[in-house]
């Protein structure tokens, strides 16, 4: 206990948070008025935390070592902590120089995504089954960050909404577009290609690596009568091949590896008309290039990479993009999290029922903590809409607000029967 109690004191100034070890033992650190405690309930728990703690702590609450007294949970938890370890770089670091070293050569090697590797990894996140899916997203399955344009809104409303900006970035005909291709890369269910298609007729081609977001994805194309212009296909994005007036990539571009990006912009160039219009969905870094977690790297999304923009930026300009519009999207995404963490949370019956206790656990620290890195300001989202011709836009941003007004107004209320099943 005794590492683990100089961690704490270092680091926990805002608090007070008290840790009960094992034996009974008890210590508080930090101040305020309401106490959050935490229980450990193994010898090693201590230990485990302390040596590492950006992989013991997550480890620990996965394996019911660590646990959080009511009326607060391990969302409360990660807040403080990251509250407090914010303000003193490298607090969840390993100690030991030598563990910093192996961490770092780990993250070098897991950004290694050839094909023979990067299939499997997104399988360990996104092959999970669908049950598992709906019970915590909203009803078109949309697994990225949703436009809270109301604040008091419904998942719901503010996933439609998002689907409605996106496309207005991609400045398609109103009138006119059945003839136009779009290729929508990691196109998870579906619902962005259907929405598409459902707004303008164009054509869509939606590409990913997990086989159950594909059959899932042509079964809804074909239940809406549209899989003659729909379509989506298990195939990496670097061997697709013909040419798109438009292309979207919605959350994909963390999973291409912090070495890829240069290939991801020169392949999408070469599948962009030149009078296309490309828009890349990404969560970005508000400060520069770093590393991913080993907890998170290990658990969750292996061989992910989030960019900070200086990242996007040269590899845009490397190979041959010219960038036409850049939004920041801040604090969007942390609502989302914090709702997919309360219906996860409202449903952990069920999950545990589809999976185990371990599972809910982890995906409930995974919530908590992205929320929180979000919320405090290390993640944004960014939308980097780029071109070949400048001139293929209008001369100013106006036409994004006015269509996704447009899109919204013309697309059916969401369904609010569904906000309420998940209380």
């Amino acid at each position: 206990m005794w590492l683990l109690d100089r961690l704490l004191r270092a680091v926990v100034r805002e608090g007070p948070l008290v840790v009960v070890d094992h034996d009974g033992t008890q210590r508080s650190y930090g101040a305020g008025d309401q106490p959050l405690t935490i229980r450990l309930t193994a010898p090693r728990t201590a230990w485990r935390i302390a040596s590492d703690p950006a992989l013991g702590a997550g480890e620990a609450y996965m394996d019911g070592e660590l646990l959080v007294d009511p009326p607060h949970d391990i969302r409360d938890l990660v807040l403080l902590f990251m509250r407090n370890a914010r303000q003193r770089s490298g607090a969840m670091s390993p100690p030991n120089p030598l563990r910093r070293l192996a961490d770092r050569i780990a993250w070098r090697l897991d950004q290694f995504n050839p094909r023979t590797r990067i299939g499997r990894k997104v399988r360990h996140h996104y092959d999970l089954t669908r049950q598992f899916y709906e019970l915590f997203l909203d009803e078109d399955r949309q697994y990225t960050m949703a436009y809270w344009a109301d604040r008091d809104g419904t998942l719901e409303q503010a996933q439609r909404d998002k689907k409605a900006l996106i496309a207005a970035k991609l400045h398609l005909p109103a009138k006119g577009a059945e003839g136009l291709r779009v290729l929508d890369i990691g196109c998870g269910w579906g619902g962005l290609g259907l929405f598409l298609n459902r707004h303008y007729g164009c054509e869509v081609l939606g590409v990913s690596l997990a086989p159950d977001q594909v059959r899932f994805a042509n079964e809804r194309a074909a239940a809406a009568g549209v899989a003659d212009k729909v379509r989506f296909e298990l195939i990496d994005y670097r061997d697709v091949q013909g040419r798109f007036d438009r292309i979207t990539s919605v959350g994909m571009i963390e999973h291409v590896g912090a070495g890829n990006f240069g290939e991801y912009f020169a392949k999408t160039f070469d599948l962009l008309a030149d009078d296309g219009v490309m828009l890349t969905h990404t969560i970005g870094r508000t400060s520069g290039p770093g590393r991913t977690d080993a907890w998170t790297r290990k658990h969750v999304f292996p061989g992910g990479y989030i960019p900070a923009l200086s990242e996007l930026v040269e590899a845009c300009e490397r190979t041959g993009w010219q960038a036409a519009d850049l939004e920041v999207l801040r604090f969007h995404y942390a609502l989302t999290l914090h709702e997919w963490y309360r219906r996860t949370t409202a449903h952990r019956a069920e999950i545990v029922a589809l999976y185990d206790e371990r599972l809910f656990r982890m995906w409930q620290f995974y919530l908590a903590g992205a929320e929180q890195t979000f919320r405090l300001g290390g993640m944004v989202n960014f939308h980097l809409q780029t071109v070949k011709r400048q001139a293929v836009l209008p001369m100013t941003r106006d036409y994004i607000a006015a269509e996704a007004a447009r899109l919204i107004a013309a697309e059916p209320a969401p369904d609010w029967h569904l906000s309420m099943a998940a209380e």
